[in-house]
């Protein structure tokens, strides 16, 4: 309601109130409407007073109760606020007008005093004007009248503005008093309304007073309950005080507990750290050994690899050639060479097959031996378990399964799928469970369970606390009553886990996803390492709430295979916000000694989710800190110790020897003595119980350790037998190859007994777990030279495997050696200086004297300062060696140093005083040049306009092989480089490509030097000249860079080509352009572009001519399209892909066919005549495969063609950018051709050539026109002027996106139109586009529709010709006479129309008694009636029509369409339903285009018998009565009704004789007596006769013939003449009546009155 009063004022106030006469207002709630009296329809904007008169009375459906019991119905009280609303309004719209009047009064009033002031202006210049013509200053009279004549035009315009508001106001206080009027009228209705509202304000006091009574008596009732609210609230708060502080008490206790224990806690993290900071040194300490022995063996393995791939290099040519060899004996032999070497690599590959073969056999034997194995194991796992009773079936199952997995493992080395290891795992738990359980005795195992656990004490479990103590005090059994109720729980939940829908899904909480488990367990992985059977471990697990909502947590169970170890002691916490965490307790008691692998499952409210479980048994796990010991050199006489650390990372213990043997066999792996036997089972009962100690080994040593043995096996691969033989051995003999050639020869050379290095005293014992073992080696050289020593550390463990470890050391004899046997300066320069430390040490006792001798050929290059030292006693002495290499090294030291390589080795040898033997060391360098080399020395940029620039390539290559940087200093202003701006970096051996762009500032010449400046600061110079010319025209912009254009649309821009007027004292630079000082002309310039071949530029105009000081704008306009080659080679690999396919399913049919033939057996014959259907069929598949080879030929794809179209639309779909640069030269004439020959070509000049670069980038449309094969031309080719065709564009969105499409604006006045409006289009969504055209000329039209959206515009080209049409009529138009028929018969006659155009042309054949603007009611017989009617002869258009309502003449057909050259029939019938001479119509033939064809009037008349007259004077009007046909007169002039009051019927004919001159001409008139042709009559003719003939003859009338007969279907003329007899007197009227018998079906008397008289006028 409040809406509706908002927006009626301002309904109210717009309107307009010139109509409030016609307002009529009910407040009844009925009206009734009087024929008599109607209403003027209401303005617009007072249909709500209307609306308040139509109201109905609503039904009580919505009534409102008081409490004194009155009613009031809905609809009442609605139209009470609606009369308010509308009397509101009213008032609003009497404000809004009352307002308007006095707005309108104080704009008259303020015109007004414009006026009187503009008067007074006007007098004032009137007397100024006489005094200045008094005083006859013409210049002040003309200031003044000019004045007067402006201030006289204003004030005329403020007379017709004050006029104009005088009539505004009247206006406005008309239309006040309108609305007063109104006002007064409805005082009673607002009287009504106040009383209605006043009762209404009533009934809404009573209700608040009793609501207000209803919201105490509530109110009472919630105090109440908020007293009670609170008294409990101050309870629960006592109660929650009093706990409170009771949990403070015990935190602050705890509190004291925990601050003791973790100040132990620290104390102990901190002596662990510096344990840790000490073992991370000494582990630095080995990597770095560890690195630099690595380094020796990466040479040295890169070596042999080298030496490798050479070998295996010569073994291929060597093999190509022995096969080029064998083939050219072969042919020379005459025999086949493909085919012996074929049969050749048959017989090869047979045979491998067949050594495969017996290795197979040779592993099934193997596999056969593990399987006895296995079966030995399952018997002594059963005679183990033969004490435990009733072994179940599922025990000898899983054992057999076991079995047969083996069996298949070994058969099938294939990786076991997930599902094969799951259901593996499965069994074998399933074995172990029922194992276990078998050894209950049929007791309960929650009982035994529980006792078990009662009886345990702190001390046994691994489950301890982290303060020692806590537990000790406050001990609880860990299981309870609820926890054996979970127990059962997961055992009536196990079938839940084995359907394995655990997965955790992705959830939405609260709009965010919940990704991972719905809780989290704290430890990620419950783990029980190193556990020992029938022992109990517990740990404990903290499940933190991690989803975003209150969730809860149930536990489901734990997997199959760790049910019988593992029970979980679990109390549901109820529901836990998030974050809020629970404890679970896991008790672990294995029973058998074998690792597991599970997980324990949950379920929650936002799904379930497990706690992954590992347990694993003790095992060893044996490193040793370095394989390789490297004493390194050492002079002969000492004795230097290694030690090796052996560690035991595992839980187990172990028994290890060292073994010096050279080939380890399998068998001997493992060393096993009888003492140890006896002695394994007590190392693994106590080794949980030892302490841990030793060093933790990193990972980097593993690797380190990890890729020596790789390197091992890499150098063992030299011999190809060897490698063959470990190939074949399977990958775990690998390391036993390498240990067993790598110890043969150590052996050999080097025995244990007399080798210069030994091991210590340690040569065998235990090792238990978390145990480290040092172990010594000792090196005493005896004799110069090399000492080797490789030995294994072997273990009782059969999962533990040998370590080899390798001893190395040289000992020497020199007390003074060079620590770098070999300096490596690297690559070095030129003319560069560089330097190194050489370190020389002495062993010796005593001081010694060395000297540096360095060869006389390198004296000029290389120095070592000082040249002479002494050396203390077990010292070093520090040389600084300086090398420069000058560019005469290749001259000078041609012995030691390599030209080609630039490779320097230079030996250097240091002279030690008492010592015979010098020490000699190797200078070793690569030598290389610095130099910079320009491919190019000079640059010429040629002839370069000044608006214009010139770019040319060159190419700096850098000679070293160390990279350069470099750079372009000082480079000239008209000069630029790129890319970088000169600026770089060279690579060894780079050739980097550079652009120089010159651009002239000045038309002279240019020579100039660029340098080119290297990093070591060495400068290179190149050479560049050019010329600048300035062009006789100039463009605005010589670059024009397009937008992004879609294929279809087109981009434009416009230049200026100028042609300066202005004298330059220039050189004009025509052919020579070193002529200087030349005065360049001011002439005429011709100029033209010259656009590349298949471009999708366009530039208008192209040529043309400026005159100096002109300016021409030149359009370019960017159209990109898909090149017709794209197109063509489209189309080829859609056809290609198309015979593809058919050759496959050719394929597949014939394979199909086969199938089908093999399976059916067939009798021979009729094989045979299925494979000659076959041949058959193959044939004829032929010719197609070769008619589509054909159809591929690029030729023959021919534009517009479907595949063409689909190609092009497959090319526009998948576009995606292309981008193209083209350069559009201009070239300039020197002038106009010469005057003596006009058609001579003018004289060109390369010179004053302008260049215009383009940057066309083209994009993906994203509109593609899909009908008319693609191309946006709509032709509606010919059509006729005035026709109307419509014809239909369709579009397709082909991009990714929605596109709001609009179009532009046709010309109105055109002949084209758009009928639908285009819409927002999504993608991929098409839309179809009407376009009609109307021509109204004979033309030809041409229109441009360009259908935009922000990334394109799609332009449609409309065409369309005018051709006005020529048809013809076969009736000329004119009268149409039907004649005399039967009533309720009919008849017809055909026109027929021509068609001569060239075009279709419609027509409509159009009655005057059916057009709609034709005035009904006879309003067009009145107007004859009254038009003053006079003759006869005058009838309206439209007659007599039937009584039936159906038209008297009909048209078939009534519109149409003519072919070009080809007619048409129409066939006009005339059916009438009565008797009638006036029937009478107007056919127009019409074409579309409005014009006419042919206009005829159509007449006819009706009787009710055969024979009729017809003829003279009519006695009536020529229509007949207005009153309804019931009542119509039946009197008919000269024609029968079917009911006659009289017997005769009257027929008047008058006679006038024209007196002219003396003389009488006769008068003659002419009746007709007709026969109508009928089938429905019987008699087929009739006949007439005159009675009193001779009577009439006295009176000078005659009559011929008196009698006569009429066939059916003519007529007969009677002529009747009157001449006036002798005696007869001037203007006398001769009148007689004679009786006229037709006799036809019915016998008629026509009662005929001759009237005759003599008149001098012609009428």
């Amino acid at each position: 309601m409040d809406e509706e009063d908002q927006e009626g004022p301002r309904d109210v106030v717009s309107g307009s109130g010139g109509l409030w006469d016609h307002v009529h207002l009910s407040t009844d709630h009925h009206t009734e409407d009087e024929g008599s009296h109607q209403e003027p329809p209401l303005p617009p904007d007072l249909d709500w007073l209307e609306e308040l008169s139509e109201e109905d009375d609503g039904d009580g459906d919505l009534v409102v109760e008081a409490d004194y019991g009155q009613k009031r119905s809905y609809a009442e009280t609605a139209r009470m606020f609606k009369l308010r609303r509308n009397l509101d309004q009213l008032d609003s719209f009497h404000r809004q007008k009352e307002h308007d009047v006095l707005r309108a009064r104080e704009e008259l009033k303020l015109c007004r005093e414009n006026v009187k002031s503009l008067e007074e202006q006007r007098d004032t210049l009137e007397e100024k004007i006489d005094q200045q013509k008094a005083a006859d200053n013409s210049v002040a009279v003309f200031r003044l009248r000019t004045q007067h004549k402006h201030l006289c035009q204003k004030l005329q315009s403020e007379e017709e503005l004050e006029g104009h508001l005088n009539i505004e106001l009247k206006q406005l206080k008309l239309e006040l008093n309108e609305v007063e009027m109104e006002l007064s009228r409805f005082s009673s209705l607002r009287q009504e309304v106040q009383e209605e509202e006043r009762l209404f304000q009533d009934l809404k006091v009573q209700k608040a007073a009793t609501r207000l009574q209803q919201e105490r008596q509530a109110t009472q009732n919630l105090q109440l309950k908020i007293r009670h609210l609170k008294d409990k609230q101050v309870t629960m708060k006592k109660k929650e005080e009093l706990e409170c502080q009771r949990k403070i008490e015990e935190r602050q206790a705890n509190r004291k507990i925990a601050t003791k224990y973790l100040k132990e806690t620290i104390k102990r993290m901190h002596q662990e750290e510096a344990e840790k900071e000490e073992q991370k040194r000494q582990l630095l300490e080995k990597r770095i050994q560890a690195v630099k022995s690595l380094k020796a063996n990466i040479a040295a393995t890169q070596e042999s690899l080298r030496i490798q791939q050479n070998r295996a290099k010569a073994n291929a040519q060597e093999k190509e050639e022995q096969q080029k060899q064998l083939r050219k004996s072969l042919e020379a032999q005459g025999i086949n060479s493909i085919r012996h070497m074929h049969q050749q690599k048959q017989l090869e590959t047979i045979k491998q097959k067949q050594e495969e073969f017996e290795e197979r056999q040779k592993s099934k034997k193997v596999i056969v031996a593990k399987i006895i194995q296995e079966e030995q194991l399952v018997k002594s796992r059963k005679r183990h378990q033969a004490k435990l009773p009733n072994i179940s079936s599922t025990d000898k199952l899983s054992s057999l399964g076991r079995v047969r997995d083996n069996l298949l493992h070994y058969l099938d080395p294939r990786p076991p799928s997930a599902t094969e290891e799951r259901a593996t795992a499965w069994r074998e738990t399933s074995g172990i469970s029922s194992s276990s359980s078998a050894s209950s005795d049929g007791e309960d195992p929650e009982e035994n369970m529980r006792q078990e656990v009662d009886h345990l004490s702190p001390a046994d479990s691994l489950a301890q606390p982290e303060f020692s103590g806590l537990w000790d005090e406050k001990y609880k059994s860990p299981l309870n009553l609820k926890t054996t109720l979970v127990q059962t729980e997961v055992k009536q939940e196990e079938a839940a886990l084995s359907s394995g829908k655990l997965n955790v899904p992705v959830k939405k909480v609260h709009g965010k996803e919940l990704k991972g488990p719905p809780f989290i367990s704290k430890p990620e992985v419950l783990l029980f390492k190193d556990f020992e059977v029938q022992k109990i471990y517990k740990k404990k697990i903290v499940l933190t709430n991690t989803s975003y909502i209150t969730n809860h947590c149930k536990l489901v169970g734990v997997s199959a295979q760790l049910k019988d170890s593992i029970s979980i002691n679990f109390e549901p916490p109820g529901s836990l916000p998030a974050g809020m965490s629970c404890d679970v307790q896991a008790v672990f008691q294995p029973m058998i000694n074998e690792d597991l692998e599970g997980d324990v499952h949950f379920s929650s409210a936002a799904g379930p989710f497990s706690v992954p479980v590992r347990c694993t048994i003790k095992k060893c796990e044996l490193v040793v800190d370095s394989e390789l010991v490297d004493f390194g050199s050492h002079v002969v006489g000492q004795t230097i110790s290694r030690t090796i650390t052996l560690t035991n990372k595992g839980a187990l213990a172990t028994l290890f020897s060292l073994d010096t043997s050279t080939w380890l066999s399998p068998e001997s792996h493992h060393v096993q003595m009888p003492s140890q036997v006896s002695h394994a089972h007590t190392c693994q009962e106590t080794s949980s119980q030892n302490t841990t100690c030793g060093i933790q080994k990193s990972s980097e040593e593993i690797q380190t350790k990890q890729e020596s043995q790789e390197l091992c096996e890499a150098s063992q691969q030299e011999k190809p037998d060897e490698e063959s033989e470990v190939l074949a051995a399977g990958p775990q003999a690998i390391p036993e190859a390498c240990v067993s050639t790598n110890a043969e020869p150590q052996v050999d050379e080097c025995p244990e007994d007399t080798c210069d290095i030994s091991l210590g005293n340690v040569r065998e014992g235990e090792i238990g777990p978390f145990e480290s073992i040092k172990l010594e080696v000792v090196f005493t050289p005896t004799v110069p030279g090399e000492a080797k020593l490789d030995f294994h550390i072997k273990f009782s463990n059969q999962s533990s495997k040998p370590i080899p470890i390798y001893v190395r050391g040289i000992a020497v004899s020199i007390p003074v050696w060079v620590v770098q046997p070999t300096v490596d300066l690297k690559i070095c320069m030129f003319n560069r200086l560089y330097q190194d430390t050489v370190v020389v040490h002495s062993r010796a006792s005593t001081a010694l004297k060395v000297t540096f001798d360095v060869c006389p050929e390198m004296r000029k290059h290389m120095e070592i300062l000082p040249k002479t030292g002494f050396i203390q006693a077990q010292s070093s002495l520090n040389a600084q060696l300086k090398f420069l290499p000058r560019r005469s090294l290749s001259k000078d030291v041609k012995k030691y140093f390599d030209s080609d390589t630039g490779v320097l080795e230079v030996p250097v040898t240091v002279q030690v005083a008492g010592q015979v033997q010098p020490v000699h060391f190797t200078v070793q360098a690569v030598v290389t040049s610095s130099d910079l080399q320009f491919e190019q020395t000079e640059v010429d940029f040629g002839v370069c306009s000044i608006y214009q620039s010139v770019k040319s390539s060159i190419r700096l290559t850098n000679l070293s092989l160390l990279p350069q940087d470099f750079g372009f200093l000082g480079v000239p202003e008209f000069i630029e480089v790129q890319p970088n701006d000169g600026f770089g970096t060279l690579l060894p051996q780079q050739t980097l490509d550079m652009d120089l762009i010159f651009s002239a500032n000045k038309a002279r010449e240019y020579n100039f030097q660029l340098t080119c400046k290297s990093g070591i600061n060495r400068d290179f110079l190149l050479s560049c000249r050019a010329v600048g010319v300035c062009p006789p025209l100039e463009l605005s912009h010589s670059l024009i860079q397009f937008g992004a254009t879609a294929l279809g649309d087109y981009s434009t821009t416009i230049i200026d080509l100028i042609n300066p007027h202005v004298n330059r004292n220039q050189s004009k630079q025509s052919v020579t352009p070193v002529i200087k000082d030349v005065k360049t002309p001011e002439a005429p310039r011709l100029f033209s572009f010259t656009l590349p071949e298949d471009s999708d530029i366009s530039i208008t105009p192209s040529a043309g001519r400026l005159l100096p000081g002109q300016r021409c704008q030149v359009q370019v306009t960017f159209r990109p399209r898909l090149l017709e080659h794209e197109i063509r080679e489209e189309v080829l690999r859609v056809l290609h892909r198309a015979k593809l396919l058919r050759e496959k399913e050719l394929e597949m049919n014939r394979l199909s066919e086969q199938e089908t033939t093999k399976e059916i057996p067939v009798e021979p014959s009729k094989g045979k005549k299925t494979s000659t259907n076959l041949k058959n069929s193959k044939m004829s598949d032929d010719p197609k495969t070769d008619q589509q080879s054909e159809s591929s030929n690029p030729v023959d794809i021919q534009p517009g063609s479907e595949q063409y179209e689909q190609a092009r639309a497959s090319l526009l779909c998948s576009f995606t950018q292309r981008c193209s640069d083209f350069i559009v030269p201009c070239f300039i004439s020197e002038g106009d051709p010469p005057d003596d020959d006009r058609q001579a070509p003018p004289a060109w000049s390369a010179f004053n050539t302008l260049y215009l670069k383009l940057q066309c980038p083209a994009v993906q449309p994203s509109l593609m026109g899909i009908s008319n094969n693609g191309h946006n031309i709509i032709d509606f080719h010919q059509v006729a002027v005035g026709q109307k065709v419509i014809k239909k564009f369709t579009i397709q969105n082909i991009s990714n996106e929605s596109l709001d499409l609009r179009t532009s604006v046709l010309d109105i006045h055109g002949p084209f139109s758009l009928l639908n409006a285009p819409r927002c289009m999504r993608p991929g969504e098409k839309h179809t586009l009407l376009l009609a055209l109307s021509p109204g000329l004979e033309k030809t039209y041409c229109e441009t529709l360009d259908i935009h959206d922000h990334k394109m515009t799609l332009e449609v080209t409309l065409r369309g010709e005018g051709v006005v049409p020529a048809v013809t009529s076969s009736h000329p138009g004119g009268l149409l006479d039907f004649g005399c028929v039967l009533e309720k018969e009919s008849t017809s006659q055909v026109l027929k129309l021509q068609n001569n155009s060239t075009v279709a042309v419609g027509f409509m054949a159009l009655l005057a008694s059916l057009s709609p603007s034709r005035l009904q009611g006879g309003a067009d017989s009145v107007a004859v009636l009254l038009g003053g009617y006079a003759d006869s002869q005058v009838q309206p258009i439209v007659g007599t029509q039937n009584y039936s309502g159906l038209s008297v003449f009909s048209v078939v057909p009534v519109e149409g369409s003519i072919a070009p050259g080809q007619s048409q029939d129409i066939t006009v019938t005339f059916q009438p339903d009565h008797p009638s001479v006036n029937y009478s119509d107007k056919l127009t033939i019409q074409l579309m285009n409005k014009s006419k064809v042919c206009v005829m009037d159509l007449k006819g008349a009706a009787s009710s018998h055969n024979t009729y007259l017809y003829g003279g004077d009519a006695l009536t009007v020529p229509i007949e009565s207005l009153l309804p046909p019931l009542i119509t007169s039946q009197t008919q002039p000269t024609a029968e009704s079917e009911v006659m009051s009289d017997p005769s019927i009257p027929v008047l004919v008058s006679l006038r004789a024209l007196c002219s001159g003396g003389a009488i001409t006769p008068a003659v008139r002419e009746l007709q007596v007709g026969c109508i042709r009928s089938t429905q009559s019987n008699k087929k003719s009739g006949e007439f006769y005159w009675e009193n003939v001779a009577s009439l003859q006295q009176q000078g009338f005659s009559i011929e013939p008196s009698k006569g007969t009429v066939e059916a279907g003519h007529t007969r003329t009677i002529r009747v003449t009157w001449s006036p007899q002798s005696g007869y007197k001037p203007y006398e009227v001769v009148q007689t009546c004679v009786p006229l018998t037709v006799k036809g079906d019915e016998r008629n008397i026509y009662r005929v009155t001759l009237m005759a008289l003599v008149s001098n006028s012609a009428d």
